[in-house]
């Protein structure tokens, strides 16, 4: 394969991730506004896409720290970069049809550090700057936001324990329109700019551009428009888990979520640091269940995103070395070709139970789609067998349900007839 169409494939393939990206982490903005019904799930993806787009035009420091911070840029070939990125794409799809909120940033990351490994070597990783801009806020950022997101929802609380709960839901819905929009402001600022960082490094490692480049303008309008465009198409299957499967939300605690996340991003983007957007989220949204009294935590849904997010580097990185030694032996079509296969199939899978805007709202149940991420995680294949004996039992409760209340309704309306009877022969009575 020739060097500018490698070029062409690899720039698509970041778009894409770009666009995987956009749907993968739509609930990191919305999903409480959602789960609270300040917005209706199509207006919330539209506006969450439209302020994305234009969040990515906001900053570039972000960029610069992928591109420049923790692969050394002169060992990058094309060929490594689309191993990452392939790697990349793979995390994402499959820990979104499992419905687990992990970090795309660190697919990424995790991605292209695996290609550089396999083909350098350690030398090609700058690992002061992968521990101090990577791992580091990683493991602070969730913490931090559930700190931040208790406090501010603890103040929120008490500043309000005096109002009325309709007034409460009403104004702080309105509110949470406006966090929300920040959150979606902030995400661009800070996710967008990854594929750019990527592409960055492919123009530099096909000598299209000088190796001291900032980043070209086609390069931030194509990005914007990937990740605006992914948004809108919705991530419902990870919305359904922040909204409704960590805490039942009412709107105070999701407009102070909301607010925490979006300052935490926000001052990581000032900073440079390649923070993920999920964990933030995450964290901010536990925390307003742990900042009001009363509020449940499911905390084993939580234990299982913490796990996933703890494999999410090194599993990619999996994935982007086996992309690159593919690469080498076979050829570039050769990692296309897989990626296509495994899209495909993953979208197969999801279909089996869709989730989209008219269902993701329903009442969390930790139905099938909780336990195949559940098997998944404890790696105990026998939960699937344990959700379809669930299903029938379930199905057959439902039955029975219904033939109770088929049975309490014609008793009424035989009790109600009985009644109409014996006041027609009272009253031919009386005459």
């Amino acid at each position: 394969m020739t060097e500018p169409v490698l070029l062409v494939l690899v720039v698509a393939t970041a778009l894409t991730f770009d666009f995987t990206n956009g749907f993968h982490d739509t609930g990191n903005a919305m999903a409480t506004s959602i789960a609270t019904r300040a917005l209706k799930p199509k207006q919330a993806v539209l506006l969450s896409a439209s302020l994305n787009l234009v969040g990515a035009f906001l900053s570039l420091a972000v960029a610069a720290t992928i591109a420049k911070g923790i692969v050394n840029a002169g060992v990058v070939t094309l060929d490594v970069v689309l191993g990452g990125l392939v790697g990349a794409i793979v995390w994402n799809l499959l820990t979104w049809v499992l419905g687990i909120p992990s970090s795309s940033s660190h697919a990424l990351v995790g991605g292209v550090v695996g290609a550089v490994l396999a083909a350098v070597g350690s030398d090609g990783v700058q690992w002061d700057g992968l521990v101090a801009k990577v791992l580091l806020p990683a493991l602070l950022a969730p913490l931090v936001a559930i700190l931040v997101g208790a406090i501010a929802t603890g103040l929120v609380v008490r500043a309000t324990k005096d109002v009325p709960q309709d007034t409460n839901d009403r104004m702080f819905r309105w509110g949470q329109i406006g966090s929300a929009s920040l959150v979606s402001l902030a995400h661009g600022t800070n996710d967008a700019q990854k594929s750019m960082g990527i592409i960055l490094l492919a123009l530099i490692a096909a000598d299209a551009v000088p190796q001291d480049s900032s980043v070209p303008f086609w390069v931030v309008l194509s990005c914007a428009l990937a990740i605006g465009l992914g948004t809108y198409t919705g991530g419902w299957r990870v919305i359904r888990t922040l909204g409704k499967g960590l805490v039942e939300l009412e709107p105070r605690q999701g407009m102070a979520a909301e607010t925490s996340s979006a300052a935490v991003i926000l001052a990581s983007s000032h900073f440079g640091y390649s923070l993920s957007t999920t964990h933030v989220a995450t964290g901010s949204i536990l925390g307003s269940g742990v900042g009001m009294r009363g509020a449940s935590v499911r905390w084993h849904i939580a234990s299982r995103m913490f796990f996933a997010w703890s494999v999410t580097v090194p599993a990619a990185a999996a994935v982007g070395a086996a992309c690159y030694y593919l690469d080498q032996t076979i050829g570039s079509y050769a990692v296309l070709g897989l990626l296509a296969v495994v899209s495909v199939g993953i979208f197969a899978w999801s279909r089996r139970k869709p989730v989209n805007h008219k269902n993701v709202n329903d009442d969390w149940d930790a139905g099938t789609e909780s336990l195949i991420a559940e098997s998944y995680i404890d790696h105990d294949p026998s939960l699937l067998v344990m959700s379809k004996k669930r299903r029938k039992m379930e199905k057959k409760r439902r039955k029975r349900l219904a033939k109770l209340v088929k049975q309490a309704k014609l008793e009424d309306q035989a009790r109600l007839a009985e009644q109409n009877a014996q006041r027609e022969a009272d009253h031919v009575g009386l005459h």
